[in-house]
């Protein structure tokens, strides 16, 4: 659901992190509010240099924050069966992306649970921490009490950021799908009726109407109407709004990714790959294959063969910054990705994991191979017309 791989910026205890080009737009809008709204509000003496650089700090620590709840979910999903190798930031907050669905429901109430517990924790712990560096404090937030005015830059960046990972936790704790609270109700309904399909179509739909609720609430205060907790306003309201309809699409998404890997659970790789193809040597000039190979044939990718053995695959874009020039020099070999490169799945794979697979690696298809051999090519599109002529039945409306 929602974000893309993003960019890569570490690894966490073998979990990749990327970032996600829209965190930029909320890292900004974050870091804008808090140096023009709340920090000069509590310390109207503090130059903007100083007021900046506690807004900017305390953004940081808020998606370090986020970062830390998600981490919390890889983990102990990784701990019950549940494969996580990567968490992306995005501008709505973090998703580790999950590879298989929980083993058992016991699995997913604990995965679930835990996120929202850390950041509760992470809230308490921030709090405590600011009010051990500064003393006990009476603070009135909407206000400059001369409380607030006293506290250093790092007290009142963790008297900030601690309410706000309460928050965070208390919000993911709302029974919608595909919120961990959703994901806590999931598993508390797959317990009890055993069957994880329905318990996840009643989780999604519990999902889209909190999101209705939040694309109403949004409404009412662009309208001028003032919601409790919420206020009004123009900017708030459009963005209640976006984040209910984020969220009503991610409940319908879920749930239709959940009944596809189940048509495909049960259906090996070779039942629906591509075995009619036209396979090239790595010594065949690259001007043949652009020339008389790619309009004829259709493929978008050729399969590279020496003495029966499968040794690389040449898509079209191992073509993109060749000039005309080196294409009527090069080889086959000299562009195409070598075997040992490229991600391959034996004819026996499930075809939901060749399916998961594609989107991981970001290719258009997965090559079938056996001893070396390569029987066929699975790709998006043939993954999808197995499902609109067998799993029609099982897709929801």
């Amino acid at each position: 659901m929602g974000p893309g791989d993003g960019v890569r910026v570490g690894r966490i205890a073998g979990i990749a992190v990327h970032v996600d080009w829209s965190l930029l737009v909320i890292f900004a809008l974050l870091t804008l509010g808090l140096s023009t709204g709340i920090f000069p509000a509590w310390h109207p003496d503090w130059s903007p240099a100083l007021v900046w650089a506690t807004s900017l700090g305390a953004a940081v620590a808020f998606f370090a924050s986020v970062l830390a709840h998600e981490l919390s979910h890889a983990l102990v999903g990784r701990a019950h069966g549940i494969s996580v190798r990567r968490i992306t930031l995005f501008m709505f907050g973090g998703l580790a992306h999950m590879e298989n669905e929980p083993p058992s429901w016991r699995a997913e109430l604990l995965m679930a649970l835990v996120g929202p517990l850390a950041s509760l924790a992470l809230g308490a712990g921030f709090v405590a921490l600011a009010i051990l560096l500064a003393g006990p404090l009476e603070v009135d937030f909407g206000g400059t009490s001369e409380a607030l005015r006293r506290l250093g830059p790092l007290p009142t960046l963790l008297l900030w950021l601690g309410p706000v990972n309460a928050m965070l936790g208390l919000f993911n704790l709302v029974p919608g799908f595909p919120l961990d609270g959703g994901r806590v109700l999931r598993a508390v309904m797959w317990g009890a009726t055993g069957n994880l399909r329905r318990a996840t179509r009643l989780a999604s739909q519990a999902g889209q109407g909190f999101a209705f609720l939040l694309v109403g609430t949004g409404v009412a205060m662009v309208l001028g109407v003032r919601v409790p907790l919420f206020g009004s306003g123009l900017l708030g309201g459009i963005w209640l709004a976006f984040i209910g309809w984020f969220l009503d699409n991610a409940a319908v998404l879920s749930y239709r990714q959940l009944v596809v890997r189940e048509s495909l659970e049960h259906v090996p790789a070779e039942a629906i790959m591509r075995t009619q193809l036209v396979r090239v040597a790595p010594q065949t000039p690259l001007r043949t294959v652009v020339d008389e190979l790619v309009l004829p044939t259709g493929q978008r990718a050729f399969p590279v063969e020496e003495n029966g053995r499968f040794v690389g695959l040449l898509a079209l874009r191992d073509l993109h910054g060749l000039g005309r020039a080196a294409r009527q020099r090069a080889r086959v070999a000299d562009v195409m990705t070598p075997a040992e490169r490229l991600a391959t799945v034996p004819p026996s794979e499930a075809a939901a994991n060749v399916l998961g697979l594609l989107g991981r690696r970001e290719v258009n298809q997965v090559p079938v191979v056996e001893g070396g051999r390569l029987l066929g090519l699975v790709r998006r599109e043939d993954v999808l017309r197995w499902l609109s002529l067998h799993g029609n039945d099982a897709l929801p409306a």
